[in-house]
């Protein structure tokens, strides 16, 4: 039998230790690199996902003040008032818009049977 270490070949099931890790070698050493490379990738992705969803926690928390603002704003009893004119001054548009509003409210509360 011929010395394989002379020639630079192996033969025989050796553990793969000590070979390189190469694409297309199949050693041992090439899923580590390739599982540290898909690690890395997904802590990269992780960080950025993270980034964005605290920036997205900022703009949300910012509109809801200003929403919360406008609402405080709002003179309810005025608005009101107004309604009420308008139901009086123009009844039929008051009943169409009432009905469509119930027929809306009607269908979403009911839901899928």
């Amino acid at each position: 039998m011929p010395d394989n270490t002379s020639t630079g070949t192996t033969a025989g099931t050796g553990t793969g230790a000590g070979m390189a890790s190469g694409p297309g070698n199949g050693g041992f050493g090439a899923g580590q690199s390739s599982s540290s490379n898909l690690a890395q990738t997904a802590q990269d992705y992780a960080g950025k996902v993270s980034e964005a969803a605290s920036q997205a926690k900022d703009y949300v928390t910012d509109k809801v003040s200003v929403v919360g603002d406008k609402i405080k704003d709002l003179d309810f009893a005025q608005m009101t008032e107004d309604c009420k004119q308008y139901a009086r001054q123009n009844p039929g548009q008051a009943m169409l818009i009432s009905a469509g509003i119930g027929l809306l409210l009607g269908v979403l509360v009911r839901g899928r049977r």
